[in-house]
This record gives C-alpha cells, structure tokens and sequence, in this order.
C-alpha cells in the first residue's frame, strides 16, 4: 500500500494521540499517501499536493514552498511490513491516519487482522474526511472512526467535501466522533447547519480551534469554549502542537 515518505521510510511513529476523543492516549500512527480532498490549509499536504496538480494551498504565499515530488514523498509498503514495523512498538493503539485512510481499505484490512493475529487487543483508530464509504468489512474491524467533515474554509466546493448519503451512514455508527476546526462565527454557523441536516449528536461533536502554534491555538480557545458550552460539544486541542509544534513524526 502507498504510505507517506518520512526521511527514509513509511511515516509510521509512536506518539500521543494529539486531538479526538483519545488525546493524551499512547499511539502508534500510520500515515497513509493519497487524498481525494485537497483543503487550502491542511498541515498534511505531503500526502497530495504532488508535482503537477493543480491544487491551491496556503503555503502557496511562501516563495520557498514548491509542490512535492511524488517519489520523494511516499512509498509502497507491503501490509506485512506494516504489521512487523507497527508490531515492534510496546503500544496496542493504532491510528490509521493520512491523506485519506478509507482510499485504501482492502490493504488496511490485511494490517488490521496481521496485527491481531499477533495480539487481538490491538485497536484500531480511522481519522477520515467523512466522503468515502466505509465497506461493511472494514467498518466491522475499525474500533473507533474520528471523522473531520470539511467547511467552506477549506476552499472546497461543498459538492466535493460533503456527500450527504455517507455522511449519514457513518453518523449512525456509534463508534463514529466529529471534530471540527472553528476559526470564526460563520464556522460556527456553519458546524450548526451540519449537526442540524445531518443529526449529529451533540455529545459526539468535538471542536477544535485552528493553529499550528500554542499561540494561534490560544487565540481562537476561549471563542470554541463558549460554543462548546452552549452546545454541549467537546473541546478539542491539539495537544501535539502544544508538545512539539509543526512538526511530523511525532
């Protein structure tokens, strides 16, 4: 399967979860290449925007930024690699992250059960955009699914970050959370209209304030906990970027 590049190898690290439900919790990550959205501001842009794409990201403003090499970002990785790299770890919580996981569930499904073959305590997180259809299979074996719809801040038509008939089928998975990113009130705005439509429930909503440093995450903090407390929606930090920055592999 196709991974993100970090240094010489597959972008596979042990870390702490640092957003969701499971934030503070002992995890290793796999990052996964590929992503069929291509939001203006993601900090994961290693994993799509590639030589010859015709995607606009923020980073774009930075004369030093150039879109990637698709071969010096990425790598093929056999699932069993996968499962012997991620076994060596002393941690049975996988976070199956990228790009967009659900791009590539068959290859996911072959490191889900090699990995519970060795130990089926493992468990198994899927942080996804929201638009692409779990299988049953793949639904059955995934433990926990951090779904991110995206907003209009993204630059994305809506026809493209929301698929109305997937959306609803993950909402009705009760191991399925939500977590927003809010800069604004028309964010706001916005996260209400979806939880409305698509009858998200409160409890299972996480906000989280936007910012790649703990001084742009402090700015937008106190404006996410009024809404969390009106709504009854999580707060949601970032608790990597308050460790280690804007940093991979961690």
């Amino acid at each position: 399967m196709l991974l993100s590049r970090l240094n010489d190898g597959p972008e596979i690290f042990f870390t702490l979860q640092g957003e969701g439900v499971s934030a503070g919790l002992p995890a290793v990550f796999v990052r996964s290449a590929l992503c069929n959205l291509h939001c203006r501001w993601c900090d994961t842009d290693h994993t799509w925007n590639f030589e010859g794409t015709p995607w606009k990201h923020d980073k774009d403003a930075d004369p030093a930024y150039r879109k990637h090499k698709k071969a010096e970002v990425t790598i093929e990785v056999p699932p069993q690699e996968i499962v012997a790299r991620v076994a060596a770890h002393p941690c049975r919580r996988v976070v199956l992250t990228g790009g967009e996981p659900l791009l590539q569930q068959e290859a996911w499904l072959e490191v889900i059960s090699g990995l519970r073959a060795i130990d089926p305590a493992y468990v198994f997180e899927v942080e996804t955009n929201g638009t692409r259809m779990p299988s049953p299979e793949f639904r059955a074996a995934v433990n926990q699914f951090n779904v991110s719809p995206k907003l209009a801040n993204s630059g994305m038509e809506a026809k493209l970050r929301i698929v109305p008939g997937v959306l609803e089928f993950i909402v009705s998975d009760p191991k399925a959370w939500f977590k927003f990113v809010a800069v604004n009130e028309s964010d706001i705005v916005e996260i209400e209209s979806l939880c409305r439509e698509f009858k998200i429930p409160s409890e299972r909503v996480l906000l989280m304030p936007e910012g790649r440093t703990a001084a742009e995450l402090d700015r937008h903090a106190q404006s996410i906990v009024a809404h969390c407390l009106l709504h009854g929606w999580r707060f949601c930090d970032r608790l990597h970027v308050r460790l280690w920055g804007d940093k991979r592999g961690v």
